[in-house]
Parts: C-alpha cells; sequence; structure tokens
C-alpha cells in the first residue's frame, strides 16, 4: 500500500468510537497528570498497563500513548502559574513562563506554551511516519554483531549522559542486564539467577517491576515528604493568543526546538528532559538579549515546550521501527504490545499496520484533542 493508503488505513482505525473515547481519555488523564505534581507519566502508565489486559493491542497503545504525549501538554500549566513543574521535561519551563506569570502574561505563556505543544507534536507525527518505515526497512539487515552494537551504544549513551556519577551509571545499566537475564537459559533451558525461587522461572515480570518502581513507590514517597509553602501568584487568566510580536519572538524557537527535540528523543536515554534543557541552552546562546532569560522571555518557554513534545513523537521511531525503548514510559509502551503477543521491531510496521498507522491517526487527533484542552479549558485546569 502506498503512504496515503496507509494514512487512510490509521483513520479508519482510530475512527472506531471505542479508539476515539479511548484516545480522548488518554490524553485527557495525559493533561490532568501533567497538571497535577505528582506520579507523572510513567506511574500513571505503570498502574493503567493491567487495565489493558483485556483490550485489544490498538486500543491499549492509543490510550497508553495519550497518556505519555498528553502530559507533556499538561506539564507547562503549573510550570508557568506556581512554578512548580507537573512534569519532569517542564523543569525548564518555570525559569521565564513562571516570570511571564509574575509580568501579568500568565495567558501568553500558557497560549504559546499549547501552540508550540501542537506544532511540535504535529511535525514529530509526521516525521515519524516518514523515518520508522526506512529505518525499519534497513534494520532486517541487521544481524547479532549489529544488534550487539547497537544495544552497546545504547548502554555507553545512557551512561555517557548520567547527570551525576557515571560510574553508578554504568553499574545501573549492568544491574538492568542481569534483572533481563533472569529466568530459563533460552539455549541451555536451565533456570538462571532465579535464586531457587520458582515465580522468576519465567524472569521478572514487567508489570509488577513497573507498579513497584514507578507506581508504589511514588505514592510513598509522596505521602512521607512534606509539602513545602509556595507563594501562589493569584493572577488573571487572559490574552491566551499571542501577538504578531510573541509569535515572531517565539516562531524560530519553535521549529529549533522541534528539531532538536526529534532528533534527541530517537536517541536511547535521551528523552523530553535532556531537549528542553538542551532546547533552552540554544536558545540562550543565541539570542541577542541573552540577558533576558530567566526574567520573562518568551522563547524560553516555546522552545523548551516544542522540544519535549517533539521529543515524545521521537521516542516513538526507535520503539516500533527497531524494537528499543529509548525512555521508561517507551519501555511501558514496549510491555503492552509484549504482553499482548506482538513484538516491536523491523517488521512490525509490516505485520501489524492497523496499529502502527492506528497509533499515527491518534496522535494526529490526540495534538487537535490537546489544543483544545489547553486552550478554551484552561480555566479549568488552573
Amino acid at each position: 500500500m502506498g503512504l496515503f493508503d496507509n494514512i487512510l488505513l490509521g483513520f479508519q482505525v482510530i475512527f472506531q468510537p471505542t479508539h476515539l473515547l479511548l484516545c480522548a481519555i488518554g490524553v485527557s488523564l495525559g493533561t490532568l497528570i501533567g497538571v497535577l505534581p505528582g506520579i507523572g507519566p510513567v506511574g500513571t502508565m505503570a498502574l493503567l498497563l493491567p487495565a489493558t489486559f483485556k483490550s485489544t493491542p490498538t486500543a491499549s497503545i492509543i490510550i497508553l500513548a495519550g497518556v505519555y504525549y498528553g502530559a507533556q501538554y499538561g506539564g507547562s500549566t503549573t510550570s508557568i502559574l506556581v512554578n512548580i513543574p507537573g512534569e519532569a521535561s517542564s523543569v525548564i519551563t518555570c525559569l521565564d513562563g513562571y516570570q511571564m506569570s509574575r509580568q501579568g502574561r500568565a495567558g501568553v505563556a500558557l497560549g504559546i506554551a499549547a501552540w508550540g505543544s501542537f506544532f511540535a507534536g504535529t511535525l514529530s507525527v509526521i516525521g515519524l511516519m516518514f523515518v520508522a518505515s526506512p529505518l525499519a526497512a534497513a534494520a532486517l539487515s541487521f544481524g547479532p554483531p549489529e544488534y550487539f552494537g547497537l544495544i552497546c551504544t545504547g548502554l555507553i549513551i545512557v551512561t555517557y549522559l548520567a547527570q551525576h556519577s557515571i560510574l553508578k551509571a554504568l553499574m545501573m545499566a549492568l544491574v538492568g542486564i542481569i534483572i533481563g537475564n533472569v529466568g530459563l537459559d533460552m539455549i541451555t533451558g536451565l533456570p538462571r539467577f532465579t535464586l531457587g525461587i520458582d515465580e522468576l522461572t519465567d524472569g521478572v515480570k514487567i508489570v509488577p517491576l513497573a507498579m513497584g518502581l514507578f507506581g508504589i513507590a511514588e505514592v510513598f514517597d509522596n505521602i512521607e515528604q512534606n509539602l513545602d509553602k509556595r507563594e501562589i501568584l493569584q493572577t488573571r487568566i487572559k490574552n491566551l493568543w499571542p501577538t504578531l510580536k510573541d509569535w515572531s519572538e517565539a516562531k524560530w524557537a519553535m521549529v529549533r526546538g522541534t528539531i532538536i527535540g526529534f532528533l534527541i528523543g530517537i536517541l536511547p536515554g535521551g528523552g523530553g528532559v535532556l531537549s528542553t534543557f538542551i532546547s533552552y541552552a540554544v536558545e540562550k546562546k543565541i539570542s541577542k538579549h541573552p540577558e533576558q532569560f530567566g526574567k520573562g522571555a518568551i522563547e524560553g518557554v516555546a522552545g523548551p515546550e516544542s522540544a519535549n513534545n517533539a521529543g515524545a513523537g521521537g521516542a516513538m521511531v526507535p520503539l516500533l521501527s527497531l524494537g528499543i525503548p529509548t525512555n521508561v514510559s517507551m519501555a511501558m509502551l514496549f510491555s503492552a504490545l509484549i504482553l499482548h503477543g506482538i513484538q516491536p521491531g523491523p517488521l512490525f510496521i509490516k505485520n501489524h499496520p492497523d496499529i502502527f498507522w492506528g497509533l499515527i491517526a491518534s496522535m494526529y487527533l490526540g495534538n487537535v484533542l490537546l489544543l483544545v484542552l489547553n486552550l478554551p479549558l484552561i480555566g479549568i485546569w488552573v
């Protein structure tokens, strides 16, 4: 089938009433999770994972993906209004977004964040559509040496990008390899690293692991922490539509943020957080008025907010075409497909075109729904 036929297939899948409803639920829940500082998209996806057992693979991937990229939208709201990032990738938005809010420009900051997210999210889906298939075709020529080299590259990048101790990052990568080897040896059929525990014969199950690491642990962590007293700025939300001057200052930041976010999102371990910091650093470096950053520069909101949404689309590329999740959220999507007996990888697009193109169409539609949720309904989220 040609590209047009594939896109048409995707929209036939997403316009089924059940899939439409799940797409709306996923992006709404993702926005809510992004707005409310706390458990985050990873924990939410981990908690939702068991609920997808009885649904179809297409329905599962649509709602979980909606939570993931929906949280990238919602995280900017509290960053701008109360200086509290609702999601990790919105941390950098606090610097200039909150200052714009203090200057009475909260509406403009929220508006440019929403439009930047929509612009980047849409372009990243187009990039995913064009890049995933050729990459999957090239991956068919991969053999054991190429896959070994690719996995080693991913582990090296994860270790290199560690924020603190590289030694600790390398140790955690090795711990991950050891955990992945728990269970029966595929060649000999003998138990490996099971410690005599029968339940580990099938390996470490992804659902209890994810629930413990990201769900239950996050809930307990929030319970035991004392809430810091923060100043909540009382301001009226108005002028959500940026002026021509605002668009002029922000447009190229949105373009650069989209490119940076998509490319960084493809890299293992990159994700939305790293791309936002790189985007912010680039904008400050090339700006004619770098002294304005941290004091309410609109480029400091447009660039990072575009980058984190483009990163969400970029992260889908290696997952769906190579079967390699680049971050924890992608690992949740990977797990959902595995639980339904579907192996992401080079043959995924060929063997399951309805799921792949249905996901593409759901992301198109989801970005439109998120724009509706984050502009006219901003008062409710506030």
